[in-house]
């Protein structure tokens, strides 16, 4: 998808790259060896510059040269090019203070492997293995998870991140997860109606009871995001690019969903939920 992209490239906005997408210049290469091209020498000179910059980027897997130029709006199109170095990430906390509450448990998968991270065991590994990635996917973690992490941890997490929460809304499904979850069929089954307060409540039921039952259910419930929003980030990336004129050539495959390795203790669930939320 990057090497169909011209918006992040001076004097080239989205109606001038409609435009060259409408004349068939459909990429990098085709643009370089455009033989009727509609702009000035000049600068038509230093679009060439900046797209020759662009391929160099591209070979090298600068995914934070595209990120600090694309718009926000569209850092999307980077997730087919660095896919292989993608984590998804999702924190639970004990609460949405930074500062007086804290991280809790931590999910991330890379589309191969699940890795989970618990307060007190080896929650400080995270910030070790995360610099294996380039590219971060969470959903609403721009605004909570990511200055959350930089936050606990005193850290800087420099990686370029697509916030599912804005891709997807600009598609037109709105809410949290889990509702956006439901637009696209993805059922919790036992899990159904936890959510991030359940999560707290589970944390303590681990922390003053030593309830590994408890700490097992957690982790279940936050890998349960993480391999969900690699779904659901397949899916935004394919309807974004099917409403472009080469787009049936970029459409990705959606991966099969992994067997979460963590099993929730329905027993614990419905005892939380008499206890805490009779009324549901």
């Amino acid at each position: 998808m990057l090497e169909n992209t011209f918006c992040h490239i001076q004097g080239i906005g989205p109606r001038t790259e409609k435009r060259l997408w409408e004349a068939d210049i459909h990429g990098w290469h085709d643009f370089l060896n455009w033989r009727q091209p509609s702009f000035g020498r000049a600068a038509l000179n230093s679009m060439a510059c900046s797209i020759s910059a662009s391929v160099a980027a591209l070979a090298a897997g600068e995914a934070s040269w595209f990120y600090e130029r694309l718009k926000g709006s569209e850092h999307w199109r980077m997730f087919r090019d660095f896919k292989h170095k993608t984590a998804y990430i999702d924190i639970e906390t004990t609460g949405l203070e930074r500062g007086l509450s804290i991280i809790t448990t931590i999910a991330l998968y890379d589309g191969r492997d699940i890795r989970t991270y618990v307060n007190g065991d080896n929650l400080d590994s995270f910030i070790y293995d995360i610099g294996a990635y380039d590219l971060l996917v969470t959903y609403n973690g721009k605004s909570f998870d990511v200055p959350f992490i930089e936050s606990f941890f005193d850290v800087r997490l420099p990686h370029a991140h697509i916030d599912l929460r804005y891709v997807l809304g600009s598609l037109g499904f709105k809410g949290g997860l889990k509702n956006v979850e439901k637009q696209f069929g993805i059922s919790r089954e036992e899990l159904e109606g936890v959510d991030g307060y359940f999560a707290v409540l589970l944390w303590m039921e681990y922390e003053k009871r030593a309830n590994r039952q408890a700490l097992e259910t957690l982790i279940a419930y936050n890998v349960e995001d993480v391999v969900n929003l690699e779904f659901l980030m397949h899916h935004a990336y394919n309807i974004k690019v099917r409403d472009m004129p080469f787009g049936q050539d970029l459409v990705m495959d959606v991966p099969f969903r992994p067997k979460v390795p963590y099993a929730a203790d329905i027993d614990l669930v419905n005892s939380i939920r008499r206890r805490f939320f009779p009324d549901r």
